[in-house]
């Protein structure tokens, strides 16, 4: 399940051209995080992971969130990445990976469609829900609520939206007939 910047062709362009947060508990090449998952990810196309540099294939620091609902969050600097997930129904996110982006040498799916690479990213500017960059639409689940900001946040604006999050109350409503 897929949110963030993609392609504008609906065709993958290539390593580092689409950064969107990915949820869930595919094992693309071989990639992980610990235990079950599901996992919050980065799709940056041609590869979905759950961290980067010498953890791109596995990162036991991604715990799984087994969460009725999550909170979810990618941080993509010029540099590197940060990834975060929680219980949006309590407490505060949990940093997953926070580092450089995945390195194409331990990836190996990097020369997929063309020679590039996820440092310096290539991103097009389209914006996806649900749907890959290349729109493949595998994914299921529901999206509540979403943001994208120009820039990059501070962890305590990060603590402020997740504060603000859990303050709505989701919640599954039992219905009585």
């Amino acid at each position: 399940f897929d949110y963030g910047n993609s392609e504008t062709d609906d065709h993958s362009d290539g390593a580092g051209t689409m950064e969107a947060i990915y949820f869930g508990d595919a094992h693309w090449q071989g990639n992980s995080g610990a235990g079950s998952g599901p996992w919050v990810g980065a799709d940056l196309e041609c590869g979905m992971y759950y961290g980067g540099g010498n953890e791109t294939k596995v990162n036991n620091k991604s715990q799984p969130l087994p969460y009725p609902f999550v909170s979810l969050y990618l941080r993509g600097g010029t540099d590197g990445m940060a990834l975060k997930g929680g219980d949006a129904t309590n407490g505060p996110l949990m940093t997953m990976y926070d580092g450089p982006r995945p390195d194409c040498a331990i990836a190996g799916t990097c020369q997929r469609h063309g020679n590039h690479t996820y440092q310096p990213m290539s991103k097009r500017g389209a914006i996806i829900l649900a749907t890959g960059g290349d729109n493949s639409n595998g994914a299921m689940g529901k999206f509540y609520e979403g943001v994208m900001a120009t820039g990059v946040t501070t962890d305590t604006t990060d603590a402020a939206v997740q504060a603000n999050i859990v303050a709505v109350g989701y919640r599954n409503l039992v219905i009585e007939h």
